[in-house]
């Protein structure tokens, strides 16, 4: 009867560190549980409907390129002609009707603009967005108002100064006009992306004695070059499309590219073949600008869409 005892604290003493084993099992997390993607059928249908929808916008691009392949014929039959025998015709008569002096000039005008863009909308940017003064925000505003005035309310006076001063018919006033056109979008956008810069990298320059232009140069810029990149992109594209000033403004010398498009379409008809040729070779720029650029383009646009 004595043994009763022991034997007991002996079982108690055995089991204890089964039931902490068994206790800090109960302890552990459970691993988490994948859960299965639950697209179903409205992920289809969201996925279908945006593939007709890039379809949708690619259908008018891929039919002009079609249609460059026919011959006038083909091109203006109804209903359309699907199956044709394809010939570069169109293309050697846009080529042979001077297509390389309007690009050129198209090429000086985007180019030149571009630069000047940059030249005088960096520095800008840089002080509305990082030193920015007591009137900042009115500048800004003045820089965006001045894309609200409509074309046609300036064209007359820019005209009646373009004579006096002897400069219609010129490239460089065109080169003028649309770096007024593209500086306040210019100045909007890089200042969003010289805000994402951290202003302990600044004062880092500063104390190291660092200038201005040294910062610019040498930190600021390297930087944001993604954002400069995106910048001048879209300013090479609303340079080259540009058509009611060089069409007001230009004769012979300085006409561009869309000027050059408007002039398929003559009193004898409008030659679809010979546009849709014309077209192709007026967008091969940007586009091989755009596909060169697209990483820096992205990265520039999201840089300044996140705060």
């Amino acid at each position: 009867m004595t043994a009763q005892p022991h034997d007991s604290v002996s079982a108690e003493t055995t089991s204890a560190p089964w039931d902490a084993q068994d206790h800090a099992r109960d302890d552990r997390p459970e691993p988490p549980v994948r859960k299965r993607r639950s697209g179903g059928i409205g992920g289809a249908a969201l996925t279908l409907i945006t593939w007709l929808l890039a379809l949708g916008f690619f259908l008018p691009v891929a039919w002009m390129v079609l249609t460059s392949f026919k011959q006038e014929a083909d091109a203006s039959t109804n209903p359309p002609t699907f199956f044709f025998a394809p010939t570069l015709d169109q293309y050697r008569a846009v080529i042979d009707a001077g297509l390389g002096d309007y690009m050129l000039n198209s090429a000086i005008a985007t180019v030149a603009s571009t630069l000047l863009v940059l030249l005088l909308g960096i520095p800008a940017a840089y002080a509305v967005s990082i030193r920015p003064v007591e009137k900042t925000s009115d500048v800004l505003f003045f820089f965006i108002s001045t894309k609200m005035l409509p074309v046609v309310a300036v064209i007359v006076p820019i005209y009646v100064v373009a004579g006096q001063l002897k400069v219609l018919d010129s490239i460089w006033t065109l080169v003028l006009l649309y770096t007024a056109m593209n500086l306040p979008i210019a100045v909007w956008m890089m200042r969003s992306f010289f805000q994402e810069v951290p202003r302990e990298v600044l004062e880092a320059a500063e104390i190291d004695g660092a200038s201005l232009m040294t910062t610019l140069r040498t930190i600021l810029i390297p930087m944001v070059a993604p954002g400069i990149a995106s910048t001048a992109l879209i300013c090479v594209i609303f340079a080259w499309n540009e058509f009611f000033f060089a069409l007001n403004l230009t004769a012979v010398e300085a006409a561009t590219v869309p000027v050059m498009l408007v002039s398929t379409m003559t009193s004898e008809g409008l030659f679809l073949a010979r546009l849709s040729a014309a077209s192709v070779l007026a967008s091969l720029p940007v586009v091989i600008a755009g596909w060169v650029a697209q990483k820096q383009l992205v990265r520039g646009l999201s840089m300044g869409a996140i705060k």
